[in-house]
Protein backbone atom coordinates (compact mmCIF):
# COMPACT_ATOMS: atom_id res chain seq x y z
CA UNK A 1 0.00 0.00 0.00
CA UNK A 2 2.87 2.28 0.52
CA UNK A 3 4.10 1.81 -2.68
CA UNK A 4 0.76 2.71 -4.09
CA UNK A 5 0.82 5.62 -2.18
CA UNK A 6 4.11 6.79 -3.32
CA UNK A 7 3.48 6.53 -6.96
CA UNK A 8 0.06 8.55 -6.73
CA UNK A 9 1.78 11.25 -4.87
CA UNK A 10 5.19 11.27 -7.08
CA UNK A 11 2.51 11.10 -10.79
CA UNK A 12 -0.47 13.23 -9.48
CA UNK A 13 -0.55 14.97 -6.36
CA UNK A 14 3.40 16.11 -6.10
CA UNK A 15 3.98 16.62 -9.69
CA UNK A 16 7.60 17.49 -10.37
CA UNK A 17 6.79 20.16 -12.99
CA UNK A 18 3.01 21.48 -11.66
CA UNK A 19 3.76 21.72 -7.74
CA UNK A 20 7.32 21.68 -7.11
CA UNK A 21 8.15 23.65 -10.42
CA UNK A 22 11.30 21.71 -11.34
CA UNK A 23 12.16 20.58 -15.14
CA UNK A 24 10.21 23.66 -16.26
CA UNK A 25 13.18 24.30 -19.15
CA UNK A 26 12.41 21.18 -21.21
CA UNK A 27 8.33 21.43 -19.85
CA UNK A 28 8.42 24.16 -22.39
CA UNK A 29 10.83 23.62 -24.85
CA UNK A 30 10.96 19.84 -26.03
CA UNK A 31 6.78 19.97 -25.62
CA UNK A 32 5.87 21.22 -29.02
CA UNK A 33 5.12 17.94 -30.15
CA UNK A 34 4.09 14.32 -28.28
CA UNK A 35 6.90 12.04 -30.19
CA UNK A 36 9.41 14.66 -28.97
CA UNK A 37 7.73 15.00 -25.47
CA UNK A 38 7.75 11.02 -25.62
CA UNK A 39 11.23 10.67 -25.90
CA UNK A 40 12.23 13.20 -23.78
CA UNK A 41 9.97 11.31 -20.50
CA UNK A 42 11.70 8.08 -21.70
CA UNK A 43 15.52 9.66 -21.07
CA UNK A 44 14.52 11.43 -18.26
CA UNK A 45 12.60 8.35 -16.69
CA UNK A 46 15.71 6.10 -17.19
CA UNK A 47 18.46 8.54 -16.19
CA UNK A 48 16.07 9.81 -13.16
CA UNK A 49 16.15 6.59 -11.94
CA UNK A 50 19.83 5.45 -12.36
CA UNK A 51 20.98 8.40 -11.11
CA UNK A 52 19.00 8.48 -7.76
CA UNK A 53 20.35 4.80 -7.12
CA UNK A 54 23.98 6.30 -7.37
CA UNK A 55 23.43 9.46 -5.53
CA UNK A 56 21.57 7.89 -2.46
CA UNK A 57 24.62 5.38 -2.61
CA UNK A 58 27.36 8.20 -2.69
CA UNK A 59 25.12 9.90 0.05
CA UNK A 60 24.80 7.14 2.64
CA UNK A 61 28.14 5.59 1.87
CA UNK A 62 30.18 8.55 0.85
CA UNK A 63 28.89 11.82 2.25
CA UNK A 64 27.64 10.97 5.38
CA UNK A 65 30.80 8.57 6.15
CA UNK A 66 32.72 11.03 6.20
CA UNK A 67 30.88 13.88 7.14
CA UNK A 68 31.30 15.97 3.76
CA UNK A 69 27.79 16.18 3.19
CA UNK A 70 28.70 20.38 2.29
CA UNK A 71 29.66 18.90 -1.37
CA UNK A 72 26.19 16.75 -1.99
CA UNK A 73 25.41 19.44 -4.76
CA UNK A 74 28.51 19.79 -6.51
CA UNK A 75 29.20 15.73 -6.42
CA UNK A 76 25.49 14.67 -7.41
CA UNK A 77 25.97 17.27 -10.65
CA UNK A 78 29.56 15.48 -11.40
CA UNK A 79 27.55 12.03 -11.02
CA UNK A 80 24.27 13.12 -12.96
CA UNK A 81 27.03 14.01 -16.15
CA UNK A 82 29.34 11.23 -15.83
CA UNK A 83 26.15 9.17 -16.30
CA UNK A 84 24.33 10.77 -18.77
CA UNK A 85 27.73 10.62 -20.93
CA UNK A 86 28.65 6.63 -19.63
CA UNK A 87 24.88 5.96 -20.62
CA UNK A 88 25.38 7.83 -24.14
CA UNK A 89 28.79 5.79 -25.07
CA UNK A 90 26.86 2.83 -23.99
CA UNK A 91 24.23 3.28 -26.16
CA UNK A 92 25.86 4.20 -29.05
CA UNK A 93 27.95 1.14 -28.94
CA UNK A 94 24.76 -1.26 -27.69
CA UNK A 95 21.75 -0.22 -29.27
CA UNK A 96 22.10 2.39 -31.91
CA UNK A 97 18.82 2.51 -32.66
CA UNK A 98 17.84 3.35 -29.32
CA UNK A 99 21.21 6.06 -29.31
CA UNK A 100 19.63 7.51 -32.58
CA UNK A 101 15.83 8.13 -30.43
CA UNK A 102 16.87 9.29 -27.26
CA UNK A 103 20.76 10.94 -28.42
CA UNK A 104 19.00 14.39 -28.98
CA UNK A 105 17.66 13.99 -25.43
CA UNK A 106 20.05 12.75 -23.41
CA UNK A 107 22.96 16.01 -23.52
CA UNK A 108 19.65 17.80 -22.42
CA UNK A 109 19.00 15.87 -19.63
CA UNK A 110 22.38 17.01 -17.94
CA UNK A 111 21.13 20.43 -17.12
CA UNK A 112 17.48 19.07 -15.82
CA UNK A 113 17.08 20.70 -12.16
CA UNK A 114 14.65 17.68 -12.20
CA UNK A 115 17.26 15.13 -11.84
CA UNK A 116 19.19 17.16 -9.53
CA UNK A 117 16.24 17.59 -7.01
CA UNK A 118 15.20 14.40 -7.09
CA UNK A 119 18.52 13.40 -5.99
CA UNK A 120 18.63 15.92 -3.68
CA UNK A 121 15.18 14.78 -2.43
CA UNK A 122 15.85 11.02 -2.09
CA UNK A 123 19.34 11.42 -0.66
CA UNK A 124 18.28 13.76 2.23
CA UNK A 125 14.84 11.42 2.97
CA UNK A 126 13.00 14.87 3.03
CA UNK A 127 10.37 13.67 0.32
CA UNK A 128 9.00 10.58 3.10
CA UNK A 129 7.68 13.00 5.03
CA UNK A 130 4.96 14.39 2.68
CA UNK A 131 3.83 10.32 2.20
CA UNK A 132 1.88 8.77 5.67
CA UNK A 133 4.23 5.60 5.72
CA UNK A 134 7.14 6.01 3.55
CA UNK A 135 10.54 5.27 4.41
CA UNK A 136 14.02 7.15 3.29
CA UNK A 137 15.34 3.78 2.30
CA UNK A 138 17.11 3.09 -1.54
CA UNK A 139 13.71 1.00 -1.91
CA UNK A 140 11.23 3.16 -1.73
CA UNK A 141 13.67 6.24 -3.48
CA UNK A 142 14.35 4.44 -6.21
CA UNK A 143 10.35 4.10 -6.53
CA UNK A 144 9.79 7.68 -5.85
CA UNK A 145 12.20 8.82 -8.42
CA UNK A 146 10.79 6.07 -11.01
CA UNK A 147 7.30 7.44 -10.10
CA UNK A 148 8.49 11.51 -9.96
CA UNK A 149 9.67 10.80 -13.63
CA UNK A 150 6.78 9.45 -14.92
CA UNK A 151 5.00 12.27 -13.67
CA UNK A 152 7.43 14.52 -15.60
CA UNK A 153 6.65 12.36 -18.60
CA UNK A 154 2.88 12.74 -18.18
CA UNK A 155 3.05 16.81 -17.49
CA UNK A 156 5.16 17.09 -20.76
CA UNK A 157 3.01 14.48 -22.84
CA UNK A 158 -0.38 16.10 -21.58
CA UNK A 159 1.13 19.90 -22.83
CA UNK A 160 2.70 18.61 -25.87
CA UNK A 161 -1.16 17.34 -26.81
CA UNK A 162 -2.54 20.57 -25.76
CA UNK A 163 0.44 22.91 -27.07
CA UNK A 164 -0.62 20.93 -30.63
CA UNK A 165 -4.21 21.49 -30.32
CA UNK A 166 -3.23 25.19 -29.97
CA UNK A 167 -1.00 25.48 -32.94
CA UNK A 168 -3.85 25.34 -35.06
CA UNK A 169 -6.55 27.24 -32.99
CA UNK A 170 -6.74 30.78 -33.37
CA UNK A 171 -5.06 32.54 -30.78
CA UNK A 172 -4.58 36.40 -30.50
CA UNK A 173 -1.41 37.67 -31.81
CA UNK A 174 -0.70 38.85 -28.62
CA UNK A 175 -1.17 35.87 -26.95
CA UNK A 176 0.57 33.42 -29.66
CA UNK A 177 3.79 31.45 -28.70
CA UNK A 178 5.03 31.59 -25.15
CA UNK A 179 2.54 33.48 -23.40
CA UNK A 180 -0.30 30.76 -24.45
CA UNK A 181 2.14 28.38 -23.27
CA UNK A 182 2.28 30.18 -19.93
CA UNK A 183 -1.45 30.55 -19.59
CA UNK A 184 -1.62 26.89 -20.47
CA UNK A 185 1.08 25.47 -17.88
CA UNK A 186 -1.17 27.49 -15.25
CA UNK A 187 -4.48 26.40 -16.26
CA UNK A 188 -2.67 22.28 -16.33
CA UNK A 189 -1.00 23.24 -12.89
CA UNK A 190 -4.19 24.14 -11.11
CA UNK A 191 -5.98 21.36 -12.43
CA UNK A 192 -3.11 19.13 -10.91
CA UNK A 193 -3.80 20.85 -7.64
CA UNK A 194 -7.18 18.94 -7.84
CA UNK A 195 -5.08 16.36 -6.40
CA UNK A 196 -3.89 17.53 -3.48
CA UNK A 197 -5.42 15.93 -0.38
CA UNK A 198 -5.77 12.44 -1.97
CA UNK A 199 -2.54 11.39 -0.09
Amino acid sequence: MVYFLIIISAIFVNNIVFSQFLGICPFLGVSKKIDTAVGMGAAVTFVLTLATIVTYLLQKYVLEAFGIGFLQTILFILVIAALVQMIEIMLKKVSPSLYQALGVFLPLITTNCCILGVAILVGDGTWAAKIPGAEANLLQGTVFAFATAIGFSVALVLFAGIREQLAMAKVPEAMKGTPIALLTAGLLAMAFMGFSGVV
